[in-house]
């Protein structure tokens, strides 16, 4: 009888019912874990009796789940006094005050061609779109006056010039006065377009960021608290806040966009990410650097695990009618169809300026790097060049391309997207040194979600603040041409010691720092030697460039006489190794975690 009755016991014991409400229970074990866990660090085993206490195999997972950032930076310190669960809804209003203040401090310096005449810089472009869109009918906005800061982005950011350059007529019409508005630098105004770029930022890219590490931490089940600190460190991440805030743009308004897409096809609402993509595309169309990969991904959704037909038309359709809507405005106010065929054709030559060559300056790709040793202008004509960016482009991005159709899977996108912007970065034509935000935002988007299982996931940390350094290295001819050298190393260092990187400096309980992957593997290795390494090279480039400035040396040598590029020379060649070595490590990553389940 006793043998029946423990055969009767262990079949109801596998009985799915049972084993339904087993799972039940370890999860409710594990949720009353993880709130002790909120409410202070995990209590030992020998606390007293009127404490909580974690058993030891979930207090494991716990730790195991966490970020190294929430035990190992400063910014766990700044935000510690939150986590407990009553008051862990004001670390966000926290990190993001804490973020607009740092974009506040920033915006007291100079920005872009400021007392440069005759045509000023990225700022006066910015604020005379403000003027032209308030006094010119919307068929004349891609035509007027090309040689004054000529419109040369998409419909969205006209739009965008004409809702800002409202508020501005509203509060001071002589600051968007037609004509007699150029080059004005009233303070007020300075101040005015400062907001603009701040409440764009809030509005759009912020939230963004903040949906995006709720999603990939509650993936690895971390805490509220660890949100937080992932967030904080995405915002404030120097490249963005010195380029939109120092130097002046509204780049956090297609970021946040194209970032807003990715969200939702974390959440399966492939519409809504078709929306925001196409939105970030007509605002600027850099944002098509992330194009191949939002295309190959929604497509292996409606191709993976079965063909779904319906779901591919509704995108399709979602897609054509966002663009019809943008688009609809230029050509239905040109009067008439051959005119706004016109228009629109105009708009396109001024998004797509092929016509002004492979790069601009100095820039840290494949190209402009190459051009140091082989002259390529000389060697080949402008529509040769193309065809061979177009080609090495298309090679860079059919990886990602091809990993996300055939596995199109949630953890594999930030991967994609940061893979196939280097790739457009390196490798296509007419880019720019601040194009480099494009493929830094998803390469940090990185920081969040990583956990203390491996070393091999632990590395991801101090690879990515890495990069961002190497990016804000990249930027540095343009940021000391415009005056912002104390930004740049102000934010730079600012920036390194809240998420851990100064941590060998100091004694923190033991704690190692982030600046280096750890283990003693071959890849970590490798990794010691390429970051240990380039950090150093800036800080020799940053110091040789200190050296030739002094004027007794001039005079001795005459080094900037003869090669006056020489400083910009070895920041690109540094910049565009190391932006090679973390496309590939990104390819790498994306081969390895493709059977990864999600």
């Amino acid at each position: 009888m006793s043998g029946s009755t423990s055969s009767y016991e262990h079949k109801a014991s596998a009985s799915p019912r049972n084993r339904k409400l087993k799972s039940k229970a370890s999860a409710t074990k594990l949720n009353k874990a993880r709130k002790a866990t909120r409410n202070g660090s995990p209590s030992s085993p020998s606390s007293s009796s009127g404490s909580t206490s974690v058993p030891a195999d979930d207090e494991g997972f716990l730790l195991q789940n966490e970020s190294p950032l929430s035990h190992n930076s400063p910014l766990s310190d700044f935000l510690s006094p939150f986590r407990p669960a009553s008051t862990q809804w004001v670390a966000r209003y926290a990190f993001v005050s804490f973020a607009l203040i740092l974009r506040l401090a920033v915006g007291l310096g100079p920005y872009s061609g400021q007392g440069q005449e005759p045509l000023h810089g990225d700022f006066e472009a910015q604020r005379h779109w403000l003027e032209l869109t308030q006094h010119l009918p919307m068929r004349e906005w891609y035509f007027h006056d090309l040689e004054w800061w000529g419109l040369d982005y998409p419909p969205l950011t006209a739009y965008h010039s004409w809702l800002l350059g409202a508020i501005a007529r509203f509060i001071n019409p002589a600051w968007v006065a037609l004509y007699d508005s150029r080059g004005l630098e009233d303070y007020d105004l300075k101040s005015f377009m400062r907001a603009t770029a701040l409440f764009s930022e809030l509005a759009i890219y912020i939230p963004a960021v903040i949906w995006y590490v709720r999603w990939a931490c509650k993936r690895q089940h971390q805490s509220p608290i660890a949100q937080s600190i992932s967030a904080s460190a995405i915002l404030f991440q120097p490249a963005l806040i010195l380029i939109d805030h120092g130097h002046f743009q509204y780049n956090s308004v297609m970021l946040g966009f194209a970032l807003l897409s990715i969200v939702n096809l974390l959440n399966n609402k492939w519409l809504a990410a078709s929306f925001f993509f196409v939105l970030s595309i007509t605002f600027k169309q850099m944002a098509l650097y992330y194009s191949p990969v939002i295309f190959a991904y929604l497509l292996g959704t409606c191709v993976f695990p079965r063909i779904n037909f319906m779901r591919l038309v509704s995108i399709g359709s979602v897609t054509v009618g966002t663009f019809l809507a943008v688009l609809a405005p230029l050509y239905l106010t040109a009067g008439g169809h051959a005119n706004g065929l016109a228009v629109l054709q105009q708009a396109a030559l001024r998004v797509f300026p092929f016509g002004r060559g492979m790069w601009e300056d100095k820039v840290a790709n494949v190209w402009c790097t190459l051009n140091t040793v082989v002259k390529l202008k000389v060697l080949f004509t402008p529509e040769e060049l193309q065809r061979i960016s177009l080609l090495a482009t298309l090679a860079g991005i059919s990886v990602p391309m091809l990993v996300v159709f055939f596995n199109p899977k949630k953890h594999l996108l930030p991967w994609a997207f940061a893979a196939s912007g280097w790739a457009f970065y390196l490798f296509s034509f007419q880019v720019h040194e601040k194009s480099v935000l494009i493929p830094l935002m998803p390469s940090t988007l990185l920081i969040a979600g990583v956990t203390n299982r491996s070393d091999e996931n632990q590395r991801v940390l101090p690879i990515v603040f890495w990069i961002n350094n190497v990016a804000m290295f990249s930027m540095w001819p343009l940021l000391a041409r415009e005056g912002l050298a104390l930004q740049y190393f102000g934010m730079t260092l600012c920036w390194n010691w809240v998420v851990g990187n100064f941590n060998m400096l100091s004694s923190r309980n033991g704690a190692v720092s982030n600046v280096l992957p750890r283990g003693s593997s071959l890849a970590a290795r490798f990794w010691q030697l390429v970051i240990v390494s380039s950090y150093a090279a800036m800080l020799l480039v940053h110091g040789f460039e200190l050296v030739l400035t002094q004027t007794t040396l001039l005079a001795r040598f005459n080094v900037l006489e003869q090669w006056p590029d020489l400083v910009v020379v070895l920041n690109v060649t540094l910049s565009c190794a190391c932006f090679v070595i973390f496309w590939l490590w990104c390819l790498v990553n994306l081969v390895l975690l493709r059977n990864v389940r999600d």
